[in-house]
């Protein structure tokens, strides 16, 4: 499995935007989807977006779609999430995770997990 580590997050203004990064050790990276999931203060863990590794396929959930932007670039072993238009219940830790499967990652159990970076909106 690949090593993961996020980062990019803070805080921002409601409307405003951020990118949050995923950086990723091991040679194969490129072979591994890659998806994005946040989880607020007393909730579940929710899937944002993923990214698959051939081809670059996205899928978003029905709540970033439009504003959010996952994308890849492989030969910096990095994963990007650019968030637009940003809303105080946008305000959770973003995790990244990876998996040869995209089916593992859209389960919620990826091989790969991040340590989470906060990112935090204000109203």
């Amino acid at each position: 499995q690949v090593q993961l580590v996020e980062s990019g997050g803070g805080l921002v203004q409601a409307g405003g935007s951020l990118r949050v990064s995923c950086a990723a050790s091991g040679r194969t990276f490129s072979t591994y989807a890659v998806g994005w999931f946040r989880q607020a203060p007393g909730k579940e863990r929710d899937f944002v977006a993923l990214i698959s590794a051939i081809g670059g396929r996205t899928y978003y959930a029905d709540s970033v779609k439009g504003r959010f932007t996952i994308s890849r670039d492989n030969a910096k072993n990095t994963v990007y999430l650019q968030m637009n238009s940003l809303k105080p219940e946008d305000t959770a830790v973003y995790y990244c995770a990876a998996d040869e499967a995209i089916r593992t990652i859209v389960s919620g159990t990826p091989g790969s997990w991040g340590q989470g970076t906060q990112v935090t909106v204000s109203s």
